[in-house]
C-alpha cells in the first residue's frame, strides 16, 4: 500500500481574456482559490483579497490591454509569512499607472488608491512584454477547510 500525502498548492496562475468578463473571473478564481487555502469566501481576507483583484484585473483590462493578448493572474501564498501576493501581468508597458488627482467626482483614478489602502505592500514590476502590478496581503490565521467557525459571541443578558 502506497500512501500519499497531498498539500494544496502555494500558487495559482492563470491566463484570462482581456475582458470584463476575463477580470469577473479572476475575481471568482481568488475567492475559490484563498477558500481552498484555509480563507473562506466570507473572511476578511478573502474578501479582501477580491478587492485587490478586482481593480488589478479591471486596470489590466481597461488600460493595459492589447488587442489579441491576454493578462494573467498569479496569486502566491508566501511560505512562512501568512501573506499571499497577487500579481496580475498585462501586455501594455507605454501607459503609465496613474492616480487620482483632483477631481475626487472623476468616474476613474481611484483603483489604485483603493490598492495602496489595502494592501501591506505593492508595487510595479516591468516585463518583457508589459508589466505586472503587484500587491501582497497579510493574512489572519487560516481556518483548515471544513472546520468549524466559532460562533460569534451574543452578548449576555444585563444584569
Amino acid at each position: 500500500m502506497n500512501a500519499e500525502i497531498s498539500t494544496p498548492a502555494t500558487e495559482l496562475v492563470q491566463r484570462l481574456s482581456s475582458t470584463p468578463r476575463g477580470a469577473r473571473l479572476a475575481r471568482r478564481l481568488t475567492a475559490t482559490q484563498l477558500a481552498t487555502w484555509g480563507y473562506p469566501h466570507d473572511s476578511e481576507p478573502n474578501q479582501t483579497a477580491q478587492l485587490l483583484v478586482a481593480e488589478l484585473a479591471a486596470n489590466a483590462v481597461t488600460h493595459g490591454r492589447v488587442p489579441g493578448r491576454d493578462f494573467r493572474l498569479r496569486l502566491l501564498l508566501l511560505p512562512g509569512a501568512d501573506t499571499v501576493r497577487i500579481e496580475v501581468s498585462d501586455s501594455r508597458a507605454d501607459r503609465v499607472l496613474r492616480f487620482l488627482t483632483g477631481d475626487l467626482e472623476a468616474e476613474a483614478g481611484r483603483g489604485l488608491i483603493v490598492v495602496q489602502v489595502l494592501a501591506s505592500l505593492w508595487g510595479v514590476a516591468e516585463r518583457d512584454v508589459g508589466k505586472t502590478v503587484w500587491a501582497e496581503l497579510a493574512l489572519s490565521p487560516r481556518q483548515r477547510p471544513g472546520a468549524p467557525r466559532p460562533c460569534p459571541r451574543r452578548p449576555g443578558p444585563a444584569g
